[in-house]
């Protein structure tokens, strides 16, 4: 069972302390003391409720994983690699992962998060100074077609959670019951290694990619529901028009 699921974003080295801020400011967290043996984690807090976010400086272009916290991580381990997924790393407090389809991610102890805690209050939106609300809700797994049913059904037998198909073929969406974090599946036109992304949900898509843009972020594109940007550490990410409060 999947006690609480956090979003990690790992960004570069360089320019790493920007992107701390920069995420910081959007989601309307304070920032964490460092930690690890080179300070290379810190948790974005927000004003109230728990923690869902992370970062973590590495040594390549990054991206953003998964952690999940779960009772037993032996455990999980196994019906994971029953479902398909590869061990990358065991370490004494968490194991790393692939899914089928190539997407890393954490398995982690639920006795140090907000999953330790018997009832789990709701998460936080973040308001801007115009008053658009936005919420880091979601991770979108960027999937080639020939991988998208594999790791649908990983995915979806791993978490337990509901799978249901999205207003447009190329989605589906897993939802878990008190989690801050969805997954949205996305069927990518082309065959390409998988990827992962995150998805902000927002009250007004053109403000809130206009306020980003004058924190540092680079507009790449858009369409009537979404549009995506590019954050300070060159990572793509997307804002869409979704109830901020509901996902």
């Amino acid at each position: 069972m999947i006690r609480w699921t956090w979003a990690f974003l790992d960004r570069p080295a360089t320019g790493f302390d920007e992107c701390v801020r920069f995420w910081a400011t959007v989601t309307g967290s304070t920032v964490s003391e460092p930690r690890g043996e080179h300070g290379e984690f810190v948790t974005l807090l927000p004003a109230d409720g728990p923690a869902w976010l992370k970062m973590q400086r590495v040594g390549d272009d990054g991206g953003i994983h998964l952690d999940l916290d779960v009772d037993d991580i032996p455990a999980a381990v196994a019906t994971a690699t029953a479902l398909g997924a590869r061990v990358l790393t065991v370490a004494e407090d968490y194991t790393v992962l692939r899914s089928p389809a190539g997407q890393t991610f954490c398995f982690t102890p639920a006795d140090r998060g907000p999953s330790a805690r018997p009832e789990v209050p709701p998460v936080t939106v973040s308001t801007a100074p115009d008053g658009t609300v936005t919420r880091l809700d979601q991770v979108c797994l960027d999937l080639s077609p020939a991988d998208l049913a594999a790791d649908t059904d990983f995915w979806h037998s791993l978490t337990g959670w509901t799978h249901r198909p999205g207003r447009r073929a190329e989605f589906s969406r897993l939802r878990g019951h008190d989690q801050p974090l969805h997954l949205l599946l996305q069927r990518l036109d082309d065959p390409r290694p998988a990827s992962a992304h995150a998805d902000l949900a927002s009250s007004n898509i053109a403000a809130t990619a206009a306020w980003h843009e004058s924190l540092g972020a680079t507009r790449i594109a858009e369409t009537p529901q979404w549009i995506v940007l590019r954050d300070p550490g060159a990572t793509h990410y997307c804002v869409t028009g979704r109830d901020p409060y509901t996902g």
